[in-house]
């Protein structure tokens, strides 16, 4: 351990916010793909991803993309939403949630979160909607669903587009229902530290074949066909369009990890379970938990400190010990950038602010072992009786 920290400097080795789970599958997919030799760009592994997607979420359609960022974007632009439109969204969620809005032209609206799944209030959308509203985008945070079907109430009420931000959520189930097929469209993100893994890469998901029909057009420069490579002429361009396209040997991982989600997501659980019973010893430190209707896939491990626990302190004690934290999320509204250029209201954000300022993440992955746990726990008890 370093110098500074709880334990002696020969202490164990660090333990990391996160690591990614890989099989023999995915390796021998990615060979596959790679000594092919002509479908790096395009290839049958997107084809067989989405098509697994599909089957997993319960949805007619889903279109991979480069990112989850990407996706949104192009979820965004393919309702239509651009210049003029207002789209609520929460602070708390990572900034893309809110780039994206811009990225279209479209200006983001901040509503509230409630206290519970740190998800949209829908109470707080409804006062928020104006004249110029036309989407919706909640977050399921964490990997917890959010109060998904009182927001489409709303949306439903007010004839608004509904974009879920289900990128921290793959496999998360609300009732009976699938995270990510309440809404028009969702979105799902699968960067490193996510349920299932590719490095980069995302996916909208829709039973909407129209909409789909657009999102592969925009993502392959307009053009109708994907046999660029494989055919003489040059195809028809029906749109403006980007390249923000998933390569085949990234879908080769994906499949891979997507066959083994099950298992992924039930590690994680256990990961969480022996969490919660290691912190019912620690007074002031509350984690998330299973909703009453619902399967949280912890995507993140966030604990919220009770209010007379400094969390930075938490979080400068437990790196001197080498276990990583990070805090998801400081709020959006607060950032540089949208302090210089966001002009709406933002002091109906009261539980934004407060959550925000009392979250911690903690190490978070499905190959977390029980003694790993117990040291991070061990340290962080440690820590908040000195940060009290």
């Amino acid at each position: 351990m370093t110098d500074g920290g709880l334990g002696p400097d020969d202490g164990p080795d660090d333990v990391p916010l996160f690591e990614i789970s890989w099989g023999r599958e995915e390796v021998t997919n990615v060979v596959d793909s790679v000594t092919r030799g002509g479908y790096w760009a395009n290839g049958p592994f997107v084809s067989e991803f989405e098509d697994r997607i599909e089957a997993f979420v319960g949805v007619e359609n889903a279109v991979v993309f480069n990112s989850g960022t990407t996706a949104l974007v192009s979820a965004l632009r393919a309702h239509g939403i651009g210049d003029g439109d207002e789209v609520i969204v929460p602070s708390f969620t990572f900034i893309a949630t809110v780039n994206a809005v811009r990225l279209v032209g479209a200006e983001p609206v901040f509503a509230d979160i409630e206290d519970e799944r740190y998800g949209l209030d829908p109470n707080s959308v409804s006062d928020v909607v104006t004249d110029n509203t036309r989407a919706i985008v909640p977050v399921h945070y964490a990997g917890t669903p959010c109060r998904i079907e009182a927001v489409a109430d709303v949306a439903d009420a007010h004839d608004l587009v509904l974009v879920e931000d289900a990128a921290e959520a793959f496999g998360a189930t609300l009732d009976d229902t699938t995270v990510g097929t309440v809404g028009d469209s969702a979105m799902f993100s699968f960067c490193q530290n996510k349920v299932v893994a590719t490095g980069e890469g995302g996916a909208v998901v829709t039973d909407d074949d129209d909409l789909a029909a657009e999102l592969r057009l925009f993502r392959s420069h307009g053009r109708a066909s994907d046999d660029y490579f494989d055919s003489h002429d040059t195809g028809e361009y029906r749109a403006v369009g980007n390249n923000v396209r998933m390569p085949d040997v990234v879908a080769a991982i994906g499949v891979g990890q997507i066959d083994r989600v099950d298992e992924l997501i039930q590690r994680r659980r256990r990961v969480a379970s022996e969490y919660a019973d290691e912190l019912a010893r620690i007074d002031g430190v509350e984690p998330m938990a299973d909703p009453d209707d619902g399967t949280h896939v912890y995507q993140l491990y966030t604990v919220t400190f009770a209010p007379d626990i400094d969390r930075d302190a938490v979080v400068e004690l437990l790196a001197k010990n080498d276990v990583s934290s990070k805090v998801y999320f400081d709020p959006v509204h607060r950032s540089a950038y949208y302090r210089d250029t966001y002009d709406g209201p933002v002091d109906h954000l009261s539980t934004t602010v407060e959550v925000s300022s009392r979250v911690l993440s903690l190490p978070m992955h499905a190959d977390l072992s029980s003694s790993e746990i117990r040291r991070v726990t061990t340290v962080l008890e440690e820590a908040v009786e000195r940060a009290r």
